[in-house]
């Protein structure tokens, strides 16, 4: 067991902190955030290298879907108005399935958030994920968060000049990139990159670039927890969706205090003495500027990176771990009990320990059974059920459908013989990769026959018609009733649209008029 002269003690102050709140128009300042290693640091090292890699390279991904549409595994394309997403096809009408993703998106998030607090803010949030990014960078250029302090209050040499156009020069690579892959989901990514290197794109990809850039450099770069803490609604909204039972980023002050630097001394002199021996270690980490031992804070992005640095102290001194942890206001409320005899005492920790040293068995500790509460269910079935719907639609759903406009003027015709004609624009929607062959049938309307204008096809009740793949056919057809058949001033009949191969049908209700006279 190491001496607690023995550990490591850094001057960090929070810059954000719970008890001396910042005037809102303060000037920023700046937070060096030490590099921190553990099990949340190696998550989120995962958690990062996902997500930059789904960003950058899901463009490039290939996808066949024959000759007759991209390749491009993911494509947003707004020219033709489609959405492709590996074997998925959505058209502008299906925009529910949007829509249907992200109340699915939204409700993740509330239950995410109920359980296991911002776990989307400490993890997968771009602006925490570029954040993560472009401290890679500053620390490789200019050194971890001592160095970074002193080459910040030097004056400038060619030294730092050097390194600070190197940091800027390398974040603006990462900007341009952030950029320039957006782009790339709205067009093949290949054949656009081409036309950004040569100069012939559109004008709104080089926008696009510019403005993306920009943003990517200013919130990754220079405003970072600003961001966080002024610009995004959600740390006010996330305290509406916490109970006793979320899982939060906690300092167990019931066994942290009272925090000293000089233990031995203290308990020579018969004084209590906590666990916490007051390094700053989990201040020196946070990109936040937060001390997390003044307990929960809007600025606080629950990436338990204090967890990490505050387990690395308590392993050097020989202590159990959890110090700092995932903990539920329940369970620390109950052990905060212990601590103070019922709130009759200031904290004690002799009260949580045994004769031995080790913790009392009266203290309670995360199971994942209190997360498990009606709450979480509800959020849970809700997003089920919506994904359910979803995937059912999405897999019963018609590639092939037919609108029917009557002619509203003139509403019929009577023909020379007596007989009533009707007009109607069928439109015929092919809403798959491949050429179909659709054949046209009138059900219903006794004795009438269909003519279609523009072909040399004789009149009846049934036609072929091909249409292109991912395309809107548009027919002219004129229905013709002879005078004896008609049944009434307005009588209903059906259009049906079969795919020659049999796989798919829709049809339309019609409505056929005839002279009221004629009743």
């Amino acid at each position: 067991m190491l001496d607690n002269k023995q550990i490591n003690r850094l001057e960090a102050e929070a810059v954000n902190s719970a008890t001396t709140r910042q005037p809102l128009y303060a000037a920023r300042k700046k937070v060096f955030p030490k590099r921190a290693s553990g099990r949340f640091r190696q998550f989120k090292w995962l958690v990062m290298a996902i997500t930059l890699g789904i960003y950058y390279l899901t463009p490039w991904l290939r996808w066949d879907r024959g000759a007759f549409a991209p390749d491009q595994a993911v494509l947003i394309d707004l020219a033709n108005r489609r959405f492709y997403f590996f074997f998925i096809e959505i058209w502008p009408q299906e925009f529910y399935y949007v829509a249907g993703l992200l109340v699915m998106a939204g409700v993740g998030l509330f239950l995410i958030t109920s359980t296991i607090g911002r776990a989307w803010c400490g993890y997968t949030c771009p602006q925490t994920v570029w954040v993560d990014l472009f401290l890679v960078v500053e620390r490789a250029v200019e050194g971890d968060r001592n160095a970074r302090m002193k080459l910040d209050a030097a004056p400038w040499t060619a030294r730092k000049l050097v390194l600070r156009a190197s940091k800027h020069a390398l974040w603006l690579v990462i900007a341009v990139a952030t950029g320039g892959a957006w782009i790339f989901y709205f067009a093949d990514a290949p054949r656009l990159l081409g036309e950004v290197a040569t100069g012939t794109a559109a004008p709104v990809a080089y926008v696009t670039i510019g403005v993306l850039t920009g943003t990517t450099y200013l919130f990754g770069g220079l405003m970072r927890e600003q961001v966080c803490t002024y610009m995004c609604p959600w740390p006010r909204i996330q305290a509406a969706m916490l109970d006793e039972n979320s899982l939060t980023v906690t300092y167990n002050d019931w066994r942290g205090e009272p925090r000293s630097r000089h233990a031995k001394k203290a308990l020579a002199a018969g004084q209590a003495v906590g666990d916490c021996v007051d390094c700053k270690a989990c201040v020196a980490v946070c990109p936040m500027g937060v001390d997390i031992r003044d307990g929960q804070q809007l600025e606080c992005i629950t990436c338990a990176l204090c967890i990490d640095a505050c387990d690395n102290i308590m392993d050097k001194l020989g202590r159990e771990r959890g110090l700092i942890s995932y903990a539920t206001l329940s369970d620390y409320n109950t052990n905060m009990a212990i601590a103070t005899a019922g709130g009759t005492h200031p904290i004690d920790p002799t009260l949580v320990r045994t004769a031995g040293g080790a913790f009392s068995d009266k203290l309670t500790h995360f199971h994942v059974h209190k997360i498990s509460r009606p709450r979480t269910f509800v959020y849970m079935g809700l997003w089920s059920l919506v994904g359910i719907g979803l995937l059912f639609s999405l897999m019963t759903r018609n590639r092939l459908q037919v609108n029917v406009l009557h002619d509203r003027n003139p509403q019929f015709v009577t023909l020379s013989d007596g007989s009533i004609r009707n007009g109607y624009t069928v439109k015929l929607l092919n809403m798959t990769p491949e050429p179909r062959t659709i054949v046209v049938t009138m059900q219903g309307l006794e004795g009438a026959q269909m003519n279609l204008v523009g072909s040399d096809l004789p009149a009846g009740r049934s036609f072929a018609i091909p249409v292109e793949p991912d395309r809107l056919k548009t027919l002219k057809i004129f229905v013709r009733q002879p005078a004896n058949q008609l049944r009434g001033q307005t009588q209903t009949f059906t259009f049906v649209a079969n795919d020659q191969a049999g796989l798919e049908s829709d049809r339309y209700i019609a409505t056929f008029n005839a002279p009221e006279t004629t009743r």
